[in-house]
């Protein structure tokens, strides 16, 4: 081989030798957090809706045909306010048939109770009177028979006449005593009169059921019948949401319900208006978890007057604040090595160039950062790397930006695009 080409051989090889060892002796660079004391805010995140306290449906007692619906959708009305009137015509002509039996009825008690019970009583003194010459005929009858002046038929005959009048007798006392103010006549007549009376009640409801009216002061949400048509009962004709203080409703994650407790702070977005945020308080938490979504309702009230923008059924973006420390010593949560839901983590920290490892008790936790309550100290160097080895050189980068934005998250900043990424439903802080 020439000279030429062994001496380039040799400064090729001298060249490689010292990359070799450049490359086995050099410190890897590592993205670092600076410890110090910052605020710590952990949210919860999910999406609501608007509601009303109470919202009803309005639906017929009868089967009709709607003659007049007087509300239209987003009417506001008030208690009593006539909402649907349905064809009467039937139901008027019932409710004058039920009169007249009912004047009818009282009519007869009423005849029952004067000219009637003096007939009877009448009757009573004529058939007294009747008996009374029967029985004088029969005694006469009787004494002319025992003097031999009258044949024994004869005796019979009267005898038989004094007999009919004693039963007239007894039928007109029966007839007095059935007119009298209990007996069977007046009692029958009263029992009907009642029923003729209920009958015009129940004709008269029949009548006033035709015609729907507003239970309270309302909004009409929903009119859903027209003139003209066929109703049952059973069927919704307006939907109304009664007067009352607005509220806001969410089904959030059961995962999530150790985080929630009534009364929390809660700031509110609607992705129609997001620069007109607004604040909530959660009211309720309810004890039931829907077993087929998995998810648990929560309630919010507003502290102030809702915006004029609010709709019922409106999707809000909603995130509620669940814990908050002023001042904690926080590290990210991807320094942390071990179990995410345990006490305890371990970290890597940096000391005098080379990795050391630290386990820690940790607080309160977020998607991006947890307080460290025990293990470190502010000022020590925290490394993002978890792959490291405890031993080996390292030379940190820190970059305090990122874990002052780990410490500090918030709700979008005011722009569309920011609350409709960060508030999915169901996410936790």
């Amino acid at each position: 081989m020439p000279r030429r080409s062994l001496l380039f051989l040799a400064v090729l090889a001298a060249i490689l030798a010292v990359l070799l060892v450049w490359w086995l002796s050099r410190v890897p660079s590592v993205a670092a957090v600076s410890l110090r004391l910052a605020p710590l805010l952990r949210t919860l995140q999910f999406s609501a809706r608007v509601a009303t306290f109470s919202r009803v449906d309005v639906g017929s007692t009868l089967t009709g045909r709607v003659l007049e619906v007087a509300v239209d959708q987003g009417a506001q009305v008030s208690k009593g306010e006539v909402l649907v009137r349905l064809e009467s015509d039937e139901l008027r002509a019932a409710l004058a048939q039920a009169l007249a039996s009912e004047r009818q009825a009282a009519a007869r008690l009423a005849g029952l109770r004067s000219t009637g019970r003096r007939a009877t009583q009448a009757a009573v003194t004529q058939a007294d009177a009747v008996l009374a010459a029967a029985q004088s005929d029969l005694q006469r009858t009787q004494s002319l028979l025992n003097k031999g002046f009258l044949s024994a038929a004869r005796l019979d005959e009267v005898r038989r006449v004094a007999d009919v009048a004693r039963a007239q007798l007894d039928s007109a006392r029966a007839q007095n005593v059935a007119n009298s103010e209990q007996g069977s006549e007046i009692v029958q007549a009263q029992a009907q009169l009642a029923l003729a009376s209920a009958a015009t009640g129940a004709a008269q409801a029949r009548l006033a059921q035709a015609v729907l009216t507003a239970p309270a002061d309302a909004r009409v949400l929903a009119r859903l019948v027209e003139p003209g048509q066929i109703v049952q009962p059973g069927r919704a004709l307006l939907s109304l949401a009664l007067a009352g203080p607005l509220q806001l409703v969410a089904q959030v994650d059961e995962r999530y319900l150790e985080q929630l407790r009534v009364g929390q702070t809660a700031s509110v977005l609607a992705d129609a208006f997001p620069s007109q945020r607004f604040p909530a308080r959660v009211l309720s938490i309810s004890p039931l978890v829907d077993a087929q979504r998995g998810a648990v309702e929560v309630k919010f009230s507003l502290p102030q007057s809702p915006p004029a923008f609010l709709r019922e059924d409106m999707t809000l973006s909603v995130e509620v604040e669940t814990a908050r420390r002023a001042a904690a010593l926080v590290v990210p949560v991807d320094a942390l090595r071990g179990d995410q839901a345990a006490d305890t983590a371990v970290v890597l920290v940096e000391h005098d160039g080379r990795v050391e490892e630290r386990q820690v008790r940790v607080g309160l936790r977020t998607l991006e950062a947890a307080e460290v309550l025990a293990g470190l100290k502010a000022g020590e160097t925290v490394l993002r790397n978890s792959a490291l080895k405890p031993g080996s050189r390292v030379r940190a980068v820190i970059a305090e930006t990122t874990l002052a934005a780990a410490a500090a998250p918030g709700l979008g900043k005011g722009t569309r695009e920011d609350a409709g990424s960060a508030m999915t439903n169901a996410m936790g802080r």
